[in-house]
């Protein structure tokens, strides 16, 4: 299996109440929020959507495809990783695994999709999601297709809501990785968040020189 296997989701459907305004178009560093994140998926993997009811002419203007949730009510990101099965088995012919990725966390490690790549190749779970000192990070995940008809009638029939919930009880494998510096799975929430993500980019910059 190579990355031509895997299908890239952006997952940014929440309302952003605690930004006050829709941060997925907020500035950082010269670019979009969800800029970052679009830029470092796209470097590995071919297939890229935007899960989001959003909609922005950034996304039009840069030939990004999007995709409304599959299920109405504000349903929490469950629903926006079963949307992006549901558009891979649908539209993609090659994808059997979709990469998930929150839109607001913008530092974090590059090489947690290779990871994915290489794990996946491997066939021991479903699912894979990253992990940090102890914390789980279940938005950076990576799912197999062949979850769907599962996550479905979990959703809709059982009515369950919460990703770590959900991945209890589905065989979950854990990619753990260490930081130092600073918390790569920093995600920005609000304007004190973003204050702080400006600052961190100015010196992960500076580190780069």
């Amino acid at each position: 299996m190579n990355e031509h296997n895997i299908l890239g989701a952006i997952l940014a459907g929440g309302k952003s109440k605690r930004m006050g305004k829709d941060k997925l178009f907020v500035n950082l560093n010269n670019k979009l929020l969800i800029e970052h994140t679009i830029i470092k998926v796209k470097k590995y993997l071919k297939e890229l959507i935007i899960v989001t009811n959003h909609r922005n002419e950034f996304f039009k203007k840069n030939n990004l495809v999007t995709v409304n949730d599959c299920l109405k009510g504000q349903l929490g990101p469950l629903v926006g990783i079963l949307t992006a099965m549901k558009w891979a088995k649908e539209k993609s012919t090659r994808c059997n695994w979709i990469a998930t990725f929150p839109c607001d966390t913008p530092f974090f490690p590059e090489n947690i999709i290779t990871k994915f790549i290489e794990e996946s190749k491997k066939k021991e779970s479903l699912i894979l999601c990253a992990s940090s000192h102890g914390r789980k990070h279940n938005i950076f995940g990576l799912w197999s297709l062949d979850l769907y008809d599962k996550l479905y009638n979990d959703l809709v029939n059982n009515k369950i809501r919460k990703v770590q919930d959900w991945t209890k009880e589905n065989n979950i494998k854990n990619l753990e990785f260490e930081f130092e510096d600073y918390d790569p799975f920093f995600n920005i929430n609000t304007l004190e968040d973003l204050k702080f993500a400006k600052k961190l980019s100015l010196k992960i910059n500076e580190q780069k020189k």
